[in-house]
């Protein structure tokens, strides 16, 4: 099987990066692949970044090169990296969009184009980690690995050690799937975002709430950890949900039996995410879940991206997922990821939804609370994405410097058609 035969649900993020259609697009169409070139070619000349004329042929450059790089052929494959990564001004455009742009080229091309016509474009390695060309790369590698390809290619396993020796974040990931990575990015009927407690106790087991959890949690104390909360969060921060993550971390006296680890310990730990608890319709809930569910829903989160935002690629997603990953586990950065494999066994997992009036309670929420080993540590992470502002105002709840690629009626992961009924 290619591997530009498509993996059930192992797409590329082309799908959560907004489509364009209209004239430009029709033009385009018309065009073969060197006469595309030819004009961003001409477009690039006039491009500074400096004013509005610029920056729009700087992003119809943009939309050349996507074109490019879903149009199957060698030339065209060279033709799109050639132009996000050397012929586009890096100051064309903002660096968020042009991050973006390099992302979403790669995951196209990997996703459209034969391995044959991706492997020339590895032929040199690269001297530093700095350079357009090099980040394409070292992306167009880390989609490759979501779907298994590229193995035993010397030329790509060149580069990547290279990688690895420049110290390119990217190259801390493994070169395929891990067993624990089987959801990335598949696509399962009917089951997207969670959004109701009748949803959740059907796919996840209770958790009881007792009252030793009750005692324990009210002497939780409050362990701040920026740098941590940082990384934990950074799937939605990074993918733009539309509020803040709440990332928080405790530590408690004495071992917490595993049996009080549930909702009434949670509701005692002081959690923006749980004030005026009670305020609104329904009750509060937490289920056991596994590390590898956790880890899906952050790949998904910067993955897709939210309303505020844009999906990461799948390259990116990856990385961001397992920072958050190691980070609510309280393990050092730099641990190999099959350690932390190994490891996750050995914490308890829950996900829990209370209806309060920080969670939106539409476009997707999520929350985690985790159990270290030792029974001592608890870290918790909450998120929430919303469209409201976007529906209120007739237009996307955007903030400067992103753009929101949803389709209204969509659930988060894109996946639950029925969603938009």
């Amino acid at each position: 099987m290619s591997h530009n035969e498509e993996t059930p649900g192992v797409g590329a993020s082309d799908g959560q990066q907004g489509e364009r259609t209209g004239p430009e697009s029709q033009h385009l169409a018309g065009l073969g692949p060197r006469e595309m070139y030819e004009a961003a070619e001409k477009l690039c000349r006039t491009t500074t970044g400096d004013g509005p004329p610029e920056a729009s042929a700087a992003r119809a450059v943009g939309r050349i090169a996507e074109t490019l790089a879903d149009t199957r052929s060698r030339d065209s494959a060279t033709f799109a990296v050639d132009l996000v990564s050397r012929l586009l001004p890096e100051a064309a455009m903002p660096p968020d969009e042009g991050e973006r742009l390099l992302r979403s080229v790669a995951a196209k091309v990997v996703k459209s184009q034969h391995l044959r016509d991706i492997e020339p474009l590895f032929r040199e390695v690269p001297d530093g980690i700095p350079d357009p060309a090099v980040e394409l790369r070292a992306c167009l590698l880390g989609e490759l690995a979501l779907i298994g390809s590229g193995a035993g290619r010397r030329s790509l396993e060149a580069y990547a050690e290279k990688l690895r020796g420049l110290g390119h974040p990217l190259a801390r990931l493994p070169g395929a799937r891990l067993d624990i990575e089987h959801r990335f990015a598949v696509r399962v009927r009917g089951l997207g975002s969670v959004k109701s407690a009748k949803q959740l106790r059907s796919r996840f087991p209770e958790a009881p709430s007792t009252d030793g959890g009750a005692v324990a949690g009210c002497g939780a104390g409050d362990a701040r950890d920026d740098g941590r909360a940082n990384a934990a969060a950074r799937p939605f921060t990074a993918g733009g949900w539309a509020r803040e993550p709440e990332a928080r971390f405790f530590t408690l006296p004495s071992p917490l039996d595993p049996d009080d680890f549930g909702i009434s310990f949670i509701k005692e730990l002081t959690l923006r995410c749980l004030a005026g608890e009670g305020s609104r319709r329904g009750s509060t809930l937490a289920c056991v879940t596994t590390p590898d569910d956790v880890l899906n829903e952050l790949f998904s989160a910067s993955y897709v991206g939210g309303m505020n935002g844009h999906g990461q690629g799948g390259a990116y997603a990856r990385l961001y997922a397992w920072e958050s990953f190691c980070a609510l586990m309280g393990l050092p950065t730099d641990v190999p990821l099959l350690e932390a494999v190994r490891r996750a066994a050995d914490y308890r997992w829950l996900r829990f939804m209370a209806f309060t009036d920080w969670f939106h309670h539409d476009t997707s929420d999520l929350a985690f609370a985790v159990l270290d080993p030792t029974r001592t540590r608890v870290a918790v992470l909450a998120a929430t994405d919303t469209d409201a502002h976007r529906d209120a105002l007739g237009q996307r709840d955007t903030v400067p410097g992103t753009r929101s690629s949803r389709r209204p009626g969509v659930c988060r992961t894109g996946t639950c058609r029925p969603c938009s009924s």
